[in-house]
């Protein structure tokens, strides 16, 4: 009987609310707030990283393509030769890459490609003697990636586990 009339006289504060204060939903709100500003940024870069790691890791496969070519059409004599993806002679047509290759940041196919070779090994394209441009240069809409030898060459083969 005493606890009745004492939630009578305190009215709401014997019922049992539900639900959150405003100060709550906003504290809220601010918290997840300040962890998008840190959140997203990084997120971002962490995509794009792994985009050019794997643009880098087709280039290199293009390389290997280039490579069995190289072993088994000129007997292991590239000597100074640009070798392309496409066209009757290129490594797509001649089956040491897969039709269709899609350039893994953008997912476009690459339709157009080169690995220039110099004295049997891969080199940087030259111009009057002098190393200025890339090794390999893979083309797809909208987008040209060029990469040089030491690129090519200092890039980590993981073993599958």
């Amino acid at each position: 009987m005493l606890a009745q009339a004492i939630r009578k006289k305190l009215g709401k504060a014997g019922k049992e609310e539900k639900g959150f204060t405003l100060i709550e939903l906003l504290a809220v709100i601010v918290i997840l707030g300040i962890i998008a500003v840190i959140a997203i940024p990084m997120i971002t870069r962490l995509i794009s990283n792994t985009g050019d790691k794997a643009d880098l890791a087709t280039a290199r496969q293009v390389y290997e393509a280039s490579r069995l070519y190289v072993t088994t059409e000129l007997n292991g004599n590239a000597g100074t030769k640009t070798i392309t993806l496409e066209g009757a002679d290129g490594l797509i047509a001649l089956g040491y890459l897969e039709s269709g290759i899609l350039l893994p940041s953008n997912k476009q196919p690459i339709t157009a490609g080169t690995v220039y070779y110099s004295g049997g090994v891969l080199s940087n394209t030259t111009v009057s003697g002098a190393a200025t441009g890339p090794a390999i240069t893979l083309v797809t809409t909208g987008k040209t990636r060029s990469y040089s030898k030491n690129q090519i060459a200092t890039t980590e083969i993981s073993p599958t586990p």
